[in-house]
């Protein structure tokens, strides 16, 4: 449609999991009467596998097509990404080092979430005397953690969105590119 505004590519691309996804329990299916004997219906093996790796060879392609096009809107991200209280985990990861329990911590952030429903805003908005009434364990350096900088910085492990971690993660893929 014309007013339609979101990208196809990455859309059809993602309808393709489904047929993926079906392939998999297929083979998982098949799979599942090995350790008995190798029977004949091994042969039925091929067409998932193939139709898939098939998919797979031809999104990669499309994908490395759109890749160099894709211009990204800073601020629009960042405002997404800031959306449907994204720094709630963050809250009661906070709590948690602060020595609450979690359940109790989750509590919290239940009750500072509804709150900011009410109020229309955001976590960080919330001024730190009404985050105190939620907890008293909470203190100026929460508002460290309702960032989008500070979220992202906090999940520092390998695979994790620190920017550290980013980096480590580019450069090994950058060297298993070069030794192929």
């Amino acid at each position: 449609m014309p007013q339609k505004k979101n990208p196809d590519v990455p859309e059809l691309i993602r309808g393709k999991s489904g047929r993926i996804f079906g392939h998999l329990i297929s083979l998982l299916t098949l799979m599942k009467g090995q350790p008995l004997a190798y029977n004949k219906d091994n042969q039925e093996d091929k067409e998932p596998l193939f139709d898939s790796v098939d998919n797979l060879k031809g999104s990669l392609k499309i994908f490395a097509a759109m890749i160099p096009a894709i211009r990204c809107r800073r601020e629009r991200m960042r405002a997404a990404a800031m959306q449907g209280f994204a720094t709630a985990t963050d809250l009661a990861d906070y709590l948690v080092r602060k020595g609450t329990p979690f359940r109790d911590a989750h509590e919290v952030v239940g009750k500072a979430v509804a709150c900011c429903v009410e109020r229309d805003c955001d976590l960080s908005e919330l001024p730190l005397e009404t985050l105190r009434t939620f907890s008293p364990q909470i203190e100026a350096d929460v508002f460290e953690v309702l960032t989008l900088e500070g979220s992202v910085a906090a999940r520092d492990h390998i695979g994790g969105t620190a920017p550290a971690q980013v980096r480590a993660a580019i450069a090994r893929a950058r060297q298993r590119l070069e030794r192929e």
